[in-house]
């Protein structure tokens, strides 16, 4: 599928689940889980009155979580849907710091000569481009020196899906190596995903970079798809996250998962 072809699948896709996207956030103890580690690892960079950078944001439930924490947020999303769900949101908490652009992560030349102390990216939103690069190169543009970027994002290995060999599904278990990319479908609507490593991220932010966190996200647990896991086998669910979170900074776990968050510091 051409780029601009993906582009236009990837707002459809999720401009259609948009008017649920809460709900299923919701009621899903894995996604909730996840949503916790990755807030409580990047806003430890993070002082109230600074401002954050928020990409492929969706609804905002993060934005609106930073600004809680005292930050300035501009959310940023290229689906529609998801932007007339913030405004709703900003609508209804007008007092609230969060600031709505419709705007896609691969034309942030758009916000001009504005800068941020942060920049955030979670689930793997970013991994909606072959373009991961220019993406990079634009957060470079726009943060500050000193400033952190904290990205979620999804590898190629993830040992939950190549256990799908055991069941003999070898293509679903080996998709995301395809160096092509791989289909994903979401409300009707299919669009390629690619997958990246944590050193891709550090090669094209370059060496004015420091990392500062690493880890692996639903190595162990299981995927977020797998959403009744908790509730069917709760003593394992908490046995299978201590281990993981045992090990999730550690090399080379923390290369690989169903996503894996990387967090960077701009040097000064």
């Amino acid at each position: 599928m051409h780029a601009a072809e993906n582009a236009t699948a990837v707002r459809e896709a999720f401009s259609r689940q948009s008017p649920v996207f809460d709900q299923i956030d919701v009621s899903n103890a894995i996604i909730s889980r996840m949503r916790g580690i990755v807030r409580a690892e990047a806003v430890r960079h993070m002082r109230p009155g600074e401002t954050l950078l928020e990409l492929n944001a969706g609804t905002g439930i993060d934005s609106f979580w930073f600004a809680e924490q005292g930050l300035k947020v501009l959310t940023t999303d290229d689906a529609p849907g998801m932007v007339m769900q913030i405004e709703a949101k900003r609508a209804a908490n007008p007092a609230t710091k969060v600031e709505a652009m419709r705007c896609s992560f691969l034309d942030l030349e758009r916000l001009g000569d504005r800068r941020f102390n942060h920049v955030f990216s979670n689930f793997g939103g970013l991994n909606c481009t072959d373009r991961l690069d220019v993406v990079l190169h634009g957060i470079d543009r726009l943060l500050l020196p000193g400033g952190t970027c904290a990205l979620v994002i999804m590898p190629r290995f993830s040992p939950w899906e190549l256990l799908a060999v055991l069941k003999g599904r070898i293509r679903y278990a080996f998709r995301r190596f395809k160096k092509a990319g791989t289909a994903a479908r979401l409300e009707g609507v299919t669009f390629t995903c690619y997958y990246y490593s944590p050193r891709f991220v550090m090669r094209h932010l370059g060496p004015g970079y420091e990392l500062i966190a690493q880890r692996a996200l639903s190595l162990m647990v299981p995927l977020p798809h797998h959403d009744q896991f908790p509730q069917l086998w709760p003593r394992l669910y908490r046995v299978l996250h201590r281990l993981q979170e045992g090990i999730a900074h550690r090399w080379p776990f923390n290369l690989w998962g169903d996503h894996f968050l990387i967090a960077l510091r701009k040097r000064p």
